[in-house]
């Protein structure tokens, strides 16, 4: 896993190339209210907009949100999943990862469960307020990440070898 020095704030596009997100989807899900920036866009005086600022609690829950779409997981069960820790366990994304204070979030790659601090666990796209009987299950279930995806770029080189394969198969 790579290091990232955190700063204050990051642009769009700086999230944009730690989360493997598109600049579109980080305005989409702004304007849907899945998750908004610290400091909005906003119009200026030349008639373009400024930058959307991001808060590293909200890059960290970014990287989750892109984890959780690059494994399937709809936009609709990830709102679900944001609607539920707020109102269910009155915590956002940031405080249920890894090992959270009230609720720690795990997957088997399907459902997202929450662990409460007292062993309860939930199903949460599927019975959230019933408690789930867990056997020799929690072994295989892995806490959410936030793992850097740098977009890689083929090099040069890599991406004329290609194109030449391909006009030459066809």
């Amino acid at each position: 896993m790579s290091s990232v020095k955190l700063k204050k704030n990051y642009s769009s596009r700086e999230v944009a190339s730690l989360t493997g997100l598109s600049a579109r989807q980080l305005q989409w899900w702004d304007a849907r209210k899945l998750l908004s920036p610290t400091v909005a866009s906003r119009p200026t005086q030349a008639g373009g907009f400024t930058e959307r600022r991001y808060s590293p609690v909200e890059l960290y829950e970014l990287l989750v949100l892109a984890d959780l779409r690059r494994r399937g997981f709809s936009i609709a069960k990830i709102r679900t999943l944001l609607d539920l820790l707020k109102s269910r366990f009155g915590v956002r994304l940031y405080d249920a990862i890894g090992d959270g204070d009230k609720v720690t979030l795990l997957t088997d790659g399907r459902d997202i469960y929450a662990r409460t601090a007292s062993g309860d666990f939930y199903n949460l796209l599927g019975e959230p307020n019933q408690p789930l009987l867990v056997l020799g299950k929690e072994d295989t279930l892995k806490a959410l990440s936030s793992r850097i995806s740098r977009r890689r770029r083929k090099s040069k080189s890599k991406r004329v070898k290609q194109a030449k394969k391909t006009v030459a198969s066809r």
